[in-house]
């Protein structure tokens, strides 16, 4: 027999509403969702309609196959009046130091290349010196004050932007980033980043269509009192996090492309003197 849930305040969101809202998002019908998940049909369309409440574990089972990040996880337990079962700690927690001793050895292992880490807004958490010292370069130190925003930084007309020697490439790329982003999870934050670095002067928010192949690499070409600088990156996330700061945070390591730029970045290193370091920016 369905149970019924419990009424709720006015203006919170059931979890049926948060569960079909993200099985929308993920373009699922209930029919697609509950074959998958091994439920009826009936029984999905019954708790997305609050005649019938879920489970803590249907919860979870079911936000598992909508790929529902760890924080909206908690979100959907919460409105369905369980307790929350993903930790959120802050990075400087002392039960994080694991966490910031794997991200210290991939950022000091990175140089001379430029690393940096970032959480689910953009915002930096922490870089190498290669990482300062190249893309932080030129930028107005007001874009670089705690907490600092990557992509503003990064398209800002006084950031980085007036050393992107392929601005209109690199930005839409960048654009299209968080474009799927916004899309995937559906944040107010990221929308409004999105509608705010769309309006930079040189920011291409709506790129036209490309063939496959150029797709497949976009680089980052810079200039620099060295010269001309291009980079590849590369973005690793923490695959099998069970915390919420954890599975938020994002790396995102540059390469250089080609050999010119790949001796620059030894060079400086060397100027440097001692062995770099990674910097910690900001607390997630």
């Amino acid at each position: 027999m369905a149970t019924t849930t419990p009424p709720r305040p006015a203006g919170e969101r059931t979890v049926g509403e948060l569960l079909r809202a993200w099985r929308l998002r993920r373009r699922r019908s209930q029919l697609d969702l509950a074959s998958e998940a091994g439920v009826s049909t009936r029984h999905l369309s019954f708790v997305e309609t609050g005649r019938a409440r879920p489970s803590r574990e249907l919860i979870l089972h079911l936000a598992e196959h909508l790929d529902v990040p760890l924080r909206e996880r908690n979100a959907m337990l919460l409105a369905a009046g369980y307790a929350p079962v993903y930790g959120h700690r802050p990075l400087d927690d002392a039960e994080m130091a694991p966490v910031r001793a794997a991200l210290g050895v991939v950022l000091r292992g990175h140089e001379p290349f430029p690393a940096v880490v970032v959480d689910r807004h953009w915002d930096l958490v922490a870089a190498n010196d290669a990482a300062l010292g190249v893309l932080a370069a030129g930028v107005d130190p007001a874009l670089l004050a705690p907490p600092a925003n990557v992509l503003r930084a990064s398209l800002h007309p006084d950031g980085l932007a007036p050393r992107i020697a392929n601005l209109d490439q690199w930005s839409a790329h960048l654009v299209a980033r968080l474009r799927r982003e916004v899309d995937l999870y559906g944040d107010p934050a990221l929308a409004a980043l999105l509608d705010e670095v769309c309006g930079y002067p040189g920011v291409v928010a709506t790129p036209a269509d490309e063939d496959v192949a150029s797709r497949l690499f976009v680089p980052l070409e810079l200039r620099s009192e060295a010269g001309p600088l291009r980079f590849f990156s590369t973005i690793a996330t923490f695959g099998t996090a069970r915390d919420v700061t954890v599975e938020e945070l994002s790396i995102e390591s540059f390469f250089p492309a080609d050999r010119a730029t790949e001796e620059a970045l030894r060079s400086a290193a060397a100027r440097r003197g001692a062995q770099s370091s990674e910097s910690w920016v900001a607390s997630s």
